[in-house]
């Protein structure tokens, strides 16, 4: 059960001056830094260990400690001090804001730090006369730090903070549309309900194929008998290895001869020998391999200046 501090020490704990150093353990934020509890901060009750602290305790700790960093000047050791012992009291925000992520494939470690940022943020620009709770102000804060961080990183292709949003608004309106109609909802009725075009719906939908990716060396499941998924996406198409020079022999050839583009279709087209083409020609086989032999080191002069 969390230790509760009495009514005269939150009655001294809510006075003017800040806390005494916090207890020597490994998740102390201010030992971490090197930091010890300056003079003139002395003579208030000492507290348990930040992690034994409850949450009303906490609350009215904090307040304390917001009352005293106002008056103390921003780069000070003093200040430094406060706003550190400060992160440590309301670590307990953090984790309970990143409990909410839980589920995600990033570790737990790398959310709650994201989450310590947006506390900090919070701490900074926090403000006593507001009236308002600190954890109520700060939760929003320390929630959109760690979605930001999901938004910029878990992307596996970068694409533009507009469709990243719009892939959020999508799936937010698609459940709602499924809801309502009891079916997937169609283009038109997502670009409907979000005021957009039907292509701006497409290419939000295009864009979250961008936002997991599956490894090629992945393993199958169990019931499947395949290989990998590298093993399973396609074979090599080797007639597609010519392609490139097909379309850079077009043009040369478009400036032969007649006679030669007529040389060139019946040996490599209709699969003539050079007599055969000879005799089609009206002329004999050694100068059809004459005029087959030019014509092909022409072409190969032409593919090798252009690449």
């Amino acid at each position: 059960m969390s230790p509760r501090l009495d009514a005269s020490q939150t009655q001294r704990a809510t006075s003017a001056l800040p806390l005494a150093q916090p207890h020597d353990h490994t998740d102390d934020l201010a030992q971490q830094n090197g930091l010890t509890e300056p003079e003139g901060l002395e003579g208030l009750p000492e507290i348990p260990p930040y992690d034994e602290v409850g949450a009303v305790d906490a609350r009215a700790l904090s307040k304390t400690l917001f009352q005293r960093l106002e008056s103390l000047e921003e780069g000070t050791h003093e200040y430094s001090y406060v706003r550190n012992t400060l992160v440590e009291l309301n670590l307990a925000l953090v984790k309970f804001a990143a409990s909410r992520f839980r589920s995600r494939s990033e570790p737990m470690e790398d959310i709650i730090q994201v989450g310590t940022i947006g506390l900090i943020k919070a701490i900074d620009r926090f403000e006593l006369s507001r009236g308002v709770e600190f954890p109520t102000f700060a939760m929003p804060t320390i929630i959109g730090e760690i979605k930001r961080f999901f938004r910029d990183t878990s992307w596996s292709v970068r694409v533009p903070r507009r469709l990243q949003e719009l892939r959020l608004d999508l799936a937010k309106a698609g459940d709602d549309l499924a809801q309502k109609l009891d079916r997937a909802p169609t283009v038109a009725e997502l670009a409907e309900r979000l005021g957009i075009s039907n292509d701006e719906v497409v290419e939000g939908m295009a864009a979250s194929n961008a936002y997991t990716a599956s490894s090629l060396d992945a393993q199958p499941e169990e019931n499947d008998s395949e290989g990998t998924l590298a093993d399973r996406i396609g074979y090599e198409d080797h007639g597609l290895e010519g392609i490139e020079y097909v379309e850079s022999l077009k043009p040369l050839i478009a400036e032969l001869a007649p006679r030669d583009r007529k040389i060139l279709s019946l040996r490599f087209y209709a699969n003539m020998t050079q007599s055969e083409i000879g005799d089609e020609l009206g002329i004999s086989q050694m100068h059809v391999s004459r005029l087959l032999s030019r014509t092909l080191v022409r072409l190969r002069k032409g593919l090798t200046v252009e690449e």
